[in-house]
């Protein structure tokens, strides 16, 4: 039920919040399980540990997992006169191309052939989605997959200060990732390593998985204080026919669809809303949204202004959210993707 408060006009003021620098996480707990957890399904919070989760749940409750896999979508070259380039691809295509942002001192013009670390290359097309978009369209000498693969970096988060190690390319993924095609990890599920996997089915709480490659746009800052201005950017999703069958089923014996991370929440709404088991959404989840799938979230700690805080205060109750993060911050707890969790009831 959504509370009334949530009825009233949102700025993008309401969602901004006071963060330490101190308290953004630079590196995973590490354990997996071993982060806390902000229950705050009760009107008093508790504070507790993730490894919990199992007695927090009831048997037949159905976990949705996003099992979307991060690519090493972080690529550095050159231009032909010398100058640095960076690409971060978004969107592997056919034919070798891909869609990526640029980090360049100058944009080089259609048709430029960048030098890619690696002894790879890739001509520059145009833009993208169309002649005035933001992203840029390129082809690769080879095949994209395999090339990152090869020579790409882990695309941590802006706020994440240092490059990319051997411990991110194990932590910033998901331990059931299958689907590449993510630049940037569902973290919610960051939390979960196989002994809470294996305590969870003892519960009797069942698993299903759905598809979200998580884009870069998910960092990109809300810059209008009107709210309803703000494009979403658009990702691709997918909800296979046997999670339709399991939340079918969850539904039908009493249980509750606990979705592990906003990234869940979009594709599940997404399919409720649009009745599209696959494509791009761009769905924008603000307070007074009608939920018609998810009756749980777990979810990490978000950006002040972010769409992700808009999404959670929708689900949960915007009052009842910045209260959380005030507990949060008061308990030094640790925020952004290598954070830790809360677990929300919908309101």
């Amino acid at each position: 039920m959504t509370s009334p408060v949530d009825h009233r006009r949102f700025t993008l003021s309401d969602f901004d919040f006071a963060l330490p620098p101190e308290l953004i996480a630079q590196h995973p707990a590490p354990e997996r399980s071993a982060s806390r957890l902000l229950d705050g399904r009760a009107d008093a919070p508790v504070d507790r540990v993730f490894h919990e989760l199992p007695g927090l749940l009831d048997p037949g409750d159905l976990l949705v997992f996003n099992d979307t896999q991060v690519i090493k979508a972080r690529l550095f070259g050159r231009k032909a006169t010398g100058g640095a380039v960076e690409l971060l691809v978004e969107r592997v295509l056919q034919n070798h191309e891909v869609v990526a942002h640029m980090k360049v001192s100058k944009k080089p013009l259609v048709g430029a052939v960048l030098e890619m670390d690696g002894g790879f290359s890739a001509e520059l097309i145009g833009r993208w989605p169309d002649e005035d978009g933001a992203l840029f369209r390129l082809r690769f000498s080879g095949e994209p997959h395999a090339l990152m693969a090869a020579h790409g970096h882990v695309p941590l988060p802006p706020y994440i200060e240092h490059g990319d190690t051997a411990e991110d390319e194990r932590r910033y993924q998901t331990v059931f990732a299958k689907h590449p095609g993510a630049v940037a990890a569902p973290t919610a599920a960051l939390h979960f390593d196989e002994a809470l996997l294996a305590a969870l089915r003892a519960r009797g709480v069942q698993t299903a998985e759905v598809t979200l490659h998580v884009g870069a746009g998910t960092f990109q800052p809300v810059k209008t204080e009107n709210i309803a201005e703000h494009t979403m950017h658009a990702e691709w999703y997918r909800v296979p026919e046997a999670t339709i069958a399991a939340i079918d089923a969850c539904r039908a014996r009493g249980g509750r669809v606990v979705a592990v991370g906003t990234t869940t929440v979009r594709t599940l709404e997404s399919w409720a809303a649009f009745g599209r088991t696959e494509g791009d959404t761009q769905i924008f989840i603000t307070p007074g949204f009608h939920f018609q799938v998810v009756d749980r979230l777990i979810t990490n700690f978000h950006l002040p202004k972010s769409t992700l805080m808009m999404l959670v205060s929708a689900f949960a109750g915007y009052q009842r959210v910045m209260a959380l993060y005030r507990h949060a911050i008061e308990q030094r707890y640790r925020f952004f993707s290598y954070g830790d969790a809360m677990l929300l009831c919908r309101r």
